[in-house]
């Protein structure tokens, strides 16, 4: 489990996180849900000890995740990133492999790991052999998820995997996430803007505005049972705009 207490970060002036609780619970795809500057992408530098809290405590498992601790619970940990955060000089093949081979694994297990891998994200073989200019969106984003989960850790945090991409990928790449999740159990926390990925993909969804976790529930909690009236506005802004059709 991933629990934040009562965690406040600044970055100058700017109160980035304001006294924020989350807790994930093991296992679960927690969405962290909210518009740009609302705090998100800061929690999951914390998990990931990229930044320290000024104030409060950030736990996996129970231990305080601090400069000491890091480099052990990172080992956890899959990241993924916005378009997938390739190394341009690198096939495909050998981005996926990156933690593989710091691990000095034998090159006939990388391969086949490789190989499974592709499988599971849904690349054609023939993909792994190029490089990322020569990859789509969400060919990218894909091979971006692949290195993450190579040494097959138990947690996931992905920071808005699937914002770069246009709403026919995006939507295809948001059914095979949910279907990928649900199949390997892990831990998940995944950042995102976007109410119907946050429906889709959430078991608990943590809305966020302005440093502060406004409500933390499921979707039915926040459509239904709105903690406050921005819930019901940040709802309304997405399902209710011109041509939208709602998280359905």
């Amino acid at each position: 489990m991933i629990a934040l207490r009562d965690v406040t970060k600044r970055f100058g002036e700017t109160v980035a996180l304001d006294r924020v609780s989350i807790d994930v619970a093991a296992g679960h795809t927690h969405v962290l849900l909210g518009s740009s500057g609302s705090g998100k992408s800061t929690v999951l530098r914390l998990i990931l000890g990229l930044a320290t809290p000024d104030d409060g405590s950030v736990r996996v498992d129970g231990t305080r995740v601090d400069p000491s601790t890091r480099a052990a619970l990172v080992k956890r940990m899959g990241y993924v990133v916005q378009d997938g955060g390739l190394y341009p000089h690198m096939t495909a093949a050998e981005n996926a492999a990156l933690g593989a081979r710091a691990q000095r694994w034998p090159r006939a297990q990388v391969e086949a790991r490789v190989a499974e891998l592709a499988v599971m994200a849904g690349l054609d073989r023939a993909v792994l052999n190029r490089y990322p200019r020569e990859l789509s969106g969400g060919e990218r984003q894909r091979v971006g998820l692949m290195r993450a989960l190579m040494l097959d850790p138990p947690m996931l945090l992905l920071d808005e995997p699937l914002g770069a991409l246009d709403p026919i990928v995006r939507a295809d790449l948001q059914g095979q996430l949910g279907r990928l999740f649900a199949a390997l159990g892990k831990t998940v926390v995944l950042v995102t803007h976007d109410i119907r990925e946050a429906a889709l993909l959430g078991r608990t969804i943590t809305l966020m505005t302005a440093g502060r976790a406004v409500q933390q529930g499921t979707f039915s909690d926040l459509l239904e049972r709105p903690a406050a009236p921005f819930v019901t506005r940040f709802i309304s802004a997405q399902t209710l705009a011109p041509g939208g059709s709602g998280p359905g």
